[in-house]
């Protein structure tokens, strides 16, 4: 395998994972070298399962085979929950966790950072791997400093559990860091129906739509005087966000700290 990066996958067998196979498959510097699922694709090979052809790596529910496999980095699309406890094992074991999921609270980003630092790992926790999402929060952020007024829509596929999406928090945290204090409404606004202004994230309004046939798209709307300004991303296959955790994955061992964001390596980088 010579100096190839040995990469783990968990939640191979699903929509994210699959996609994560792909790309580690195709990508000469990195090797598959575990997979880790939880019912589905259990056994089976992963390069099978992701529509490729055979890697001769079976999925298995067993996260200590997958850490005793002689994987440096463990990629991992699972719920935040399941995420965290994933990489609460890896970081001790060695093994530097790049995650994808959301749904993680702060305090679990704390602690796990404090876990990184005991042990000098590098690791990666990104609310959006696609490049262009990132872009598109580092200009809401540059956007919020002359338009103070900002709602964010969110759109995702009808899979996904966790309402709003950490892009969109992640982004409506930026506008209210960079706008300052919160502009007051025109008028002393009125829900006829709970929800319906959207959830306060930061004091932004953040709306989530869950629909078939949508994959990831998020669109930040200001507002001025005579004008508005739409900042828009779409992923429309999961293949946007390989770039990204491929990045990742090369970073991830120069470090020893945990970064939060992709944009923090397209700085470093």
């Amino acid at each position: 395998m010579g100096d190839r990066v040995r990469v783990a996958v968990s939640g191979a067998a699903g929509r994210m994972g699959r996609a994560a196979v792909r790309a580690i498959a195709r990508d000469p510097d990195l090797v598959l070298v575990a997979a880790l699922g939880r019912t589905n694709g259990i056994g089976r090979d992963a390069g099978e399962v992701a529509g490729g052809g055979s890697l001769d790596v079976a999925i298995t529910a067993d996260l200590q085979a997958v850490l005793r496999a002689g994987a440096e980095v463990l990629v991992d699309f699972s719920p935040g929950a399941a995420a965290v406890e994933h990489a609460r094992a890896a970081i001790p074991a060695g093994v530097s966790p790049v995650i994808g999921g959301t749904g993680i609270a702060p305090q679990q980003i704390e602690d796990l950072s404090r876990l990184c630092g005991e042990h000098r790992i590098g690791a990666v926790v990104a609310p959006n791997f696609a490049i262009g999402a990132v872009l598109m929060m580092e200009f809401a952020r540059q956007a919020a400093r002359y338009f103070p007024h900002a709602e964010v829509i969110e759109m995702h596929h009808d899979r996904k559990r966790d309402a709003p999406s950490g892009t969109a928090t992640k982004t409506a945290s930026l506008i209210a860091q960079t706008r300052g204090e919160t502009p007051r409404p025109a008028v002393q606004e009125e829900e006829l129906y709970a929800g319906a202004r959207g959830a306060r994230v930061t004091g932004v309004p953040v709306h989530s739509v869950r629909l078939p046939g949508l994959v990831a798209h998020q669109a930040v709307i200001f507002g001025g005087p005579g004008q508005t300004l739409t900042i828009r991303h779409d992923s429309i296959t999961e293949e946007s966000f390989m770039p990204g955790m491929l990045l990742a994955i090369r970073r991830v061992r120069t470090l020893r700290q945990l970064v939060y964001g992709l944009e923090r390596l397209l700085e470093l980088a």
